[in-house]
């Protein structure tokens, strides 16, 4: 008879975002399928958010929360080679550190399946880091993406074979939460509103909006609301300060739940450099509001269906993103049935037909 693998999933430094809600998802989902999970991590203050089943692995101190994700992904290494040592009859499934992770798990001849979360287009362009992420991701017994657009990219960049599976859309739960009571009086009415849900980095490309609203404030009166925490927040600030948008813009920082400001907004605007199959996008899908995404590689395209789901604009351009912004206010009946067939798309990001995906996959590996 042969004997069932443990399953360990990899996951060091626990943030607010996207990936994070799939890995939830996931988790959780798994725990109900399979006798056998822990985690490893070094954010502690998950423990509540998964399921009793799943054994946590991560230092007893909360000190090590509030260190840097290298410093994050080092010491859940660490606990990974002490795990392995341990017993080598386990599968690992890794979201973060996966070059790191894959090559542990090859000393000890372990199987591991990388969930990839970030199109190849936003990796390192340096050559020798480039040749890291081909000979280690070719290591692993799976790689798993979320997009289709994201597949071809691996294929053609590194020559990796992947299998697609969309991340799991909990619809219902989202529009639950978007009627909650929302105090915010910062939208207006007869104002176009408009709403951008992103942690504030580079990668977010945030000032491309605020560029393109410094062409607009004499043309239209519209409020903006960026929901968001990071490093770029002060230099934000800073432009709309020196851009005279004080009154028209505002910064609101993280919230763990952003519907019930998205479900009070006209417009979602997502400007990213790069992505992989951005949630926060399918989450305005949810609650009906008209998207203006940059066409960035991977999945904004997919999602929107190469524009016919939502607006795509050039990356970086905040004129043409301004051109789409007046094509949506000059075109609003269009703009309902563009949204309702985005409503209707949504069906292939389907909770629990993607979650089943993963348990198919996975339990291959576990025998």
């Amino acid at each position: 008879m042969k004997i069932k693998k443990k399953i360990i999933i990899f996951m060091p430094s626990i943030e607010d975002g996207g990936v994070e809600k799939n890995f939830f998802h996931i988790s959780n989902y798994l725990s109900k399928k399979f006798e056998e999970i822990s985690i490893i991590t070094i954010s502690k203050k998950i423990k509540n958010k998964l399921n009793k089943k799943i054994n946590l692995i991560c230092f007893n101190n909360n000190f090590y929360d509030k260190i840097g994700r290298r410093k994050k992904f080092f010491l859940s290494l660490i606990l990974l080679f002490i795990e392995l040592i341990k017993n080598r009859n386990v599968l690992v499934i890794s979201f973060q550190g996966n070059v790191y992770c894959a090559f542990i798990c090859k000393l000890f001849f372990t199987k591991i399946i990388i969930r990839s979360n970030t199109s190849p287009s936003g990796w390192s362009q340096n050559f020798f880091k480039n040749y890291l992420y081909k000979l280690f991701y070719g290591l692993a017994d799976e790689i798993i993406v979320n997009s289709l657009i994201f597949k071809k990219e691996l294929k053609k960049k590194f020559n990796l074979k992947s299998t697609c599976i969309y991340n799991p859309l909990n619809k219902n739960e989202i529009i639950k939460l978007s009627q909650k009571r929302n105090k915010n009086r910062f939208f207006k009415k007869n104002y176009l509103n408009i709403i951008s849900v992103a942690r504030l980095s580079n990668q977010k490309d945030h000032i491309c909006i605020l560029k393109a609203l410094v062409l607009l404030k004499h043309e239209i009166k519209f409020k903006a609301l960026f929901i968001g925490s990071g490093a770029l927040n002060n230099y934000l600030l800073n432009f709309i300060r020196k851009n005279k948008l004080t009154k028209n813009v505002k910064i609101k920082k993280y919230v763990k739940n952003p519907y019930k400001y998205i479900k009070k907004s006209d417009l979602f605007i997502l400007s990213s450099k790069y992505e992989g199959l951005p949630n926060v996008i399918l989450e305005a899908i949810s609650l009906k509001k008209f998207v203006i995404s940059s066409n960035c590689p991977t999945g904004p395209k997919e999602i929107l269906d190469s524009g016919k789901g939502g607006y795509l604009f050039k990356m970086g351009s905040e004129k043409d993103l301004v051109r789409k912004i007046k094509l949506f206010l000059n075109n609003r009946l269009k703009s309902k049935s563009i949204v309702e067939f985005a409503y209707k798309r949504l069906s292939r990001f389907d909770y629990n037909r993607n979650l089943y995906n993963y348990f198919y996959l996975i339990k291959k590996y576990i025998y």
